[in-house]
């Protein structure tokens, strides 16, 4: 199976530069043809491209995010979408917070605890 390495960058607004964001994204090997860029709030989760990397990635890739607060602000939401991900074999990398990143190893229950608690108290 090729697994692929997706990159997601948001800014709140057109104004805002993502220059930051996508620097960080070349740092970690990530080709800019993979990485997704929009221009919104992150109130919710209708951003067009951020629905384009749904449909594209695939069991076994990888998605990095700078930071929880670029996949989203609700923390309801955003606790579903990480889930979502997860559930469909898709592997999360948070620069800024590393200690939520999934792997592929077998989770056990405090490990997931200690991450919906940290997700929580980040969201």
């Amino acid at each position: 199976m090729h697994m692929k390495i997706f990159g997601y960058v948001r800014v709140s607004s057109k104004e805002q530069n993502e220059a930051r964001q996508m620097e960080t994204m070349r740092k970690e090997g990530i080709e800019e043809r993979d990485i997704f860029i929009d221009k919104a709030s992150g109130k919710n989760f209708e951003r067009p491209q951020y629905q384009l990397l749904k449909q594209m990635v695939r069991e076994g890739d990888t998605v990095v995010f700078d930071s929880i607060t670029r996949m989203g602000r609700n923390m309801d939401d955003t606790m579903k979408e990480y889930k979502w991900f997860v559930e469909n074999g898709v592997q999360l990398r948070f620069i800024k917070e590393p200690m939520i990143n999934t792997s592929n190893e077998h989770d056990d229950v405090m490990k997931r605890a200690i991450q919906t608690i940290i997700l929580t108290l980040l969201t």
